[in-house]
């Protein structure tokens, strides 16, 4: 003891130790001494010192305090110092400020009890930042664990709340980022743990126990599509709704309230994100609307007193809740706020989105949640053009369009993007509405005639408003006049827009209006795109005409590409919510990035194609629209005829049930009549043999007679009413024969006329395919005959070649040097000639092979269709059609052509 007295006592005589060197020995007392009471004081000491020297206790203790974790385990305080100093070694500054809760010597001198729960503590905050530090090595040893997570699971069922508290951020830390941690966590139960302790301590009025039960299930559910199905399996979504309860009164809420309900809508957010599948997310959807989740957050919605942050996240969720969704999206249709009179929920947000001292946050929100409510909307888009349209404005009331309208045009930039791209997304892939909103005309001011809206943003756009502004309009247009021929007319019908539009493009601008000339090069080339050719001087190869004498193909299509190369696309191309950093940097819609990859390729192909290329283009595309109404009529024609065969098929049965029926009760009827039969011979037998023992009879004759009679009577009526049932049956069975007959003529008629049909294409394509090897015939021929032709070229060339030398030689001796080289040139000449020769021989020996190989495809393709078409007339023949051979088609041309002549003769 008088050791650690001196370290850590009071000062000594001479030279005092470094910190490295106290570890040291420290770490060689922990090592060697034998009594327990001498390691105790030991790590007591090292834990003393990580604080200050975390580096040296780490590197030098590390393996002497593992081993005093599995050699002491019977003594609680040495496992607590030892704890403690792993703790500090771990953690970083930050969380050695907060400190571990350790366990100083006055704790250590507490009960068993208390000992035992602040070594639990103890050791979930090392195992915490363990994994805060080292977090995948953690994560891997736990997970090979057997029951590792299932252990740490069980946790969160522990009676005692700090140590449940601390195994709710030991959890959190444990399943971030590791699906396959995520799937065991939340198939050990958890999500119906953490939802009742969220219920046990008070919802969102709960304390940072409600946080960090929130962040684990968002750490679960995020990005996890298996968990989330099993939350909704789990009927978990219906326990979310008691959340959003909230009062009239919502002033003075406590901070730790707003982050729980924030990380609460978060939560929802999660199961309906567009990032997810579309069916999970659909099916989540209508989970929320029919347990009354998305009623109770359009009640925050439009409730007073709401934190502006609660507020803004709300709208996002009831956007992500509805998008998509036609029976949420109509239900928030038809949501009111509370205010007189009513006004729809949709008019009170746009009202807040064009007002510019709104926060910039809440008008994003707000545009996100109008974009929700129309995406894959028609009916909610209809609805919105309607408040524009002359017949339906309203002059007491303000409409969603008028809103719109007014932020279109007024001063503030950022209202005028904003507002553009919410009418676009009412346009969104609907042709209807774009051709409707060409009818809203706009009055300018007094006096002067209404212009239309098209008009109107073309002129505010050709004034050099700010760059957002001229933004947003181009969008707009570009959205508003794609795929509608009609608002292309209109969009050219005004001289001033072309022009406009080329000598943007054409100019020398700077950066930031590279973004303006691409858009303007985008919204040109819609123009040549989808143009009907329905006004002279626009035309679509005048347009492009244009384009190539004022701005150039390549500097066009290189304009066009500046869209695409903005920092700001990008970003707004990955999810659907507008998310921007500042006002100045929204620019850009994601939608609108949709359409910019869908037709940036389209026009560049447009405009470099030629007008014989197109005509081509027009006429397939004119052959596949008739061969498409011819399909859509025998679609139809078939779709009728399998409803009158359905129908027949229920007239037969019905007539047959009755056949049924009536056979029945012919059945009874022979019956009675036989019965009737016997009680009349009976009667005839008591009859005779009365006539033959009473001599006095006559009485009783009488009597006898009276029932004979009757008796005739019945036989009578009853054979009359056989006879006409035998004739009503038979007239039943000779109508169900008429109608299986024409059921069967009416099935007959349709496969011969399919096979007719059949046999007529493949007469056709036969006939066409015979042209085309006739013509191949004849160019193997003409191939043939040039190769010949070269063939003999090329031997005169050898003969001219060998002469010419020959003769070169021989005057060699008798010509000068002038001569000499003339002849040489003129040999030269020759023998490059031949060759010439040759390399033609070989291209076209070249070419007679190619051909003869196609030939041969031909001819085994023909041989093909003769099979079919044998096959075809087979059927054709058991159905008991008509069908002529070849070879009798042959003969009565033969015999029709003389005919002819004979007739001609004979005139």
């Amino acid at each position: 003891m008088n050791f650690f007295r001196g370290v850590m006592g009071g000062q000594a005589a001479g030279p005092q130790p470094s910190g490295a060197e106290t570890i040291q020995k420290l770490c060689d007392r922990v090592a060697s001494s034998t009594l327990l009471e001498d390691r105790r004081d030991a790590v007591r000491a090292l834990k003393s010192l990580s604080k200050k020297y975390r580096m040296e206790v780490g590197t030098q203790a590390m393996d002497h305090l593992i081993n005093i974790l599995q050699t002491d385990r019977s003594d609680s305080e040495i496992l607590g110092y030892a704890l403690d100093t792993l703790y500090n070694i771990i953690c970083n500054d930050e969380e050695e400020e907060q400190g571990p809760g350790t366990c100083d010597s006055a704790a250590h001198s507490v009960g068993g009890t208390e000992l035992f729960l602040l070594l639990w503590q103890d050791l979930l905050k090392l195992l915490t930042a363990l994994l805060k530090n080292q977090g995948v090595q953690v994560q891997g040893i736990i997970l090979v664990s057997p029951m590792g997570v299932s252990r740490l699971m069980d946790l969160l069922a522990d009676s005692r709340e700090v140590i449940r508290n601390d195994g709710l951020l030991l959890l959190q830390q444990l399943t971030k980022s590791n699906a396959a941690i995520q799937k065991i966590v939340a198939f050990e139960n958890a999500f119906e743990r953490l939802l009742d302790i969220i219920t046990e301590e008070g919802s969102s009025d709960g304390g940072i126990v409600v946080e960090d039960c929130l962040l684990l299930l968002l750490n679960l559910l995020k990005n996890n599509s298996s968990n989330q199905n099993f939350f909704k399996e789990g009927s978990y979504i219906q326990r979310m709704k008691p959340w959003f309860e909230v009062g009239d009164d919502n002033s003075g809420w406590s901070a730790q309230k707003v982050t729980n309900l924030h990380l609460m809508l978060q939560l929802v957010r999660v199961m309906v994100s567009p990032v997810n599948s579309p069916g999970a997310t659909a099916s989540c959807q209508k989970s929320m609307y029919q347990c009354g989740l998305l009623q109770q957050l359009c009640t925050i919605l439009m409730a007073t007193g709401v934190p502006a942050d609660i507020l803004t996240e709300t709208i996002n969720t009831v956007s992500e809740v509805i998008r998509g969704s036609q029976v949420n999206q109509d239900y928030f249709a038809s949501v009111n706020a509370p205010s007189n009179p009513p006004r729809p929920a949709i008019v009170v947000l746009l009202m807040s989105m064009v007002n510019e001292r709104q926060p910039f946050v809440l008008r994003c929100a707000v545009l996100y949640c109008f974009q929700c409510f129309l995406y894959k909307n028609q009916k909610g888009q209809g609805e919105i053009v309607a408040t524009l349209l002359p017949s339906t404005i309203d002059a007491n009331s303000i409409s969603a369009g008028q809103l719109l309208c007014g932020g279109l045009f007024s001063a503030d930039s950022l209202s005028n993007w904003c507002a553009a791209v919410a009418l676009a997304h009412a346009l969104q892939d609907n042709l209807t509405q774009k051709e409707q909103l060409l009818r809203v005309q706009l009055a300018t001011s007094l006096g002067k005639p209404p212009v239309s809206l098209l008009q109107q943003c073309t002129n505010i756009l050709s004034q050099g408003s700010k760059v957002q502004t001229r933004v947003g309009l181009l969008m707009l247009l570009c959205t508003w006049i794609s795929n509608c021929p009609i608002a292309v007319t209109h969009f050219l019908h005004n001289q001033e827009n072309v022009p406009f539009l080329t000598a943007q493009i054409s100019e020398n601008l700077g950066e930031d209006e590279r973004l303006v000339q691409g858009l303007c090069a985008l919204l040109l080339g819609i123009c040549i795109y989808y143009n009907d050719n329905s006004l002279e001087n626009y035309t679509k190869e005048k347009l492009k005409q244009l384009i190539e004498k004022r701005i150039g193909k390549e500097n066009f299509v290189e304009k066009l590409g500046f869209i695409t190369k903005h920092e700001l696309y990008s970003r707004a191309a990955q999810k659907p919510q507008p998310v921007f950093p500042s006002p100045e940097q929204m620019l850009f819609d994601h939608e609108f990035t949709k359409l910019v990859k869908e037709l940036e390729g389209m026009i560049t192909k447009a405009v470099h194609k030629s007008s014989e290329e197109e005509k081509k283009e027009e006429e397939v595309k004119k052959t596949l629209e008739q061969h498409d109404n011819i399909v859509t009529q025998y679609k139809e024609l078939i779709r009728e005829q399998d409803a009158q065969i359905q129908e027949l098929k229920e007239q037969v049965s019905s007539m047959a049930s009755q056949t049924e029926q009536m056979q029945t009760t012919i059945t009874q009827q022979v019956s009675q009549i036989q019965q009737h039969k016997d009680q009349y011979n009976i009667l005839k037998l008591k009859l005779g043999k009365d006539n033959q023992s009473q001599g006095d009879g006559s009485q009783m004759n009488g009597l006898q007679t009276e029932e004979l009679t009757q008796l005739r009577e019945e036989m009578e009526e009853l054979r009359k009413q056989h006879t006409l049932l035998q004739s009503q049956l038979g007239d039943k069975d000779a109508l169900i024969n008429t109608l299986v007959s024409r059921c069967l003529c009416t099935a007959l008629t349709l496969l011969v006329d399919r096979l007719l049909q059949e046999l007529e294409a493949l007469r056709s394509q036969v006939q066409s395919q015979s042209a085309e090897i006739n013509q191949m015939k004849t160019e193997r021929q003409e191939l043939l005959r040039r190769a010949e032709a070269g063939v003999k070229i090329m031997q005169i060339g050898h003969f001219i070649s060998s002469i010419s030398q020959h003769m070169l030689n021989e005057l060699t001796f008798h010509c000068s040097s002038e001569s000499r080289a003339e002849l040489e040139q003129q040999l030269a000449s020759v023998n490059s000639t031949v060759a010439i020769l040759q390399t033609e021989k070989a291209k076209l020996q070249t070419e007679v092979q190619e051909s003869k190989k196609e030939q041969d495809d031909l001819l085994m393709l023909l041989a093909d269709q003769d099979q079919k078409i044998h096959s075809l007339k087979q059927k054709l023949k058991e159905l008991g059609e008509t069908v002529d051979d070849e070879d009798d088609l042959d003969a009565r041309d033969q015999t029709d052509d003389d005919e002819e002549e004979e007739d001609d003769d004979e005139d």
